[in-house]
Formats: structure tokens, C-alpha cells, sequence
């Protein structure tokens, strides 16, 4: 019979490998303004599952849609450049 102690040591001797990178860090913070983005579309959802949608949440709907495609756009703008091979456009 193994004892929970043991399995617990070999699971946690890992546990300071398994904090985010600097890299993975600023990729994150890249990201904030797709996430907020999507964040608020998802609001904008949840507020219309019990009730019928009056114009007012559906303009919200898509006043948050164009948010979130205007932030994925914005991302994808500034990583572009830097991801294709010999400035090809």
C-alpha cells in the first residue's frame, strides 16, 4: 500500500517549474485587450438568457462584437510583421 505522503512529495518537487515564464507573461498581457474584449461580449450574452433581448441589449451584443473583433484585429496587427518569414507581405 502506498501512502498518500509519498505520491504527495513527488507531485509537489515540481511545483516552482511550474510558474508562467517572462514570456508566457508579456504574451499574456499582449492578450488582455482580446480577453477584456471577449469578457464583456460574454456579459452582453449573459444578460439576454432569461429574458427576451429588447434593442438595447442587442446593440450592446454588438456594440461588444465589434469590440472583440477590433481588439483580435489589433492584436493580429502588431504580431503579424514580426511572425512572417523574410518581410514577405
Amino acid at each position: 500500500m502506498k501512502h498518500i505522503v509519498t505520491v504527495q512529495d513527488v507531485v509537489t518537487a515540481f511545483a516552482d517549474f511550474m510558474e508562467p515564464t517572462a514570456a508566457e507573461l508579456d504574451a499574456i498581457e499582449r492578450e488582455m485587450p482580446v480577453i477584456l474584449a471577449d469578457v464583456e461580449l460574454l456579459d452582453a450574452h449573459i444578460v439576454t438568457l432569461d429574458r427576451t433581448p429588447t434593442e438595447l441589449d442587442n446593440r450592446r451584443i454588438r456594440r461588444a462584437r465589434r469590440r472583440a473583433l477590433a481588439a483580435r484585429v489589433a492584436l493580429l496587427n502588431r504580431t503579424a510583421p514580426a511572425s512572417l518569414p523574410g518581410g514577405a507581405a
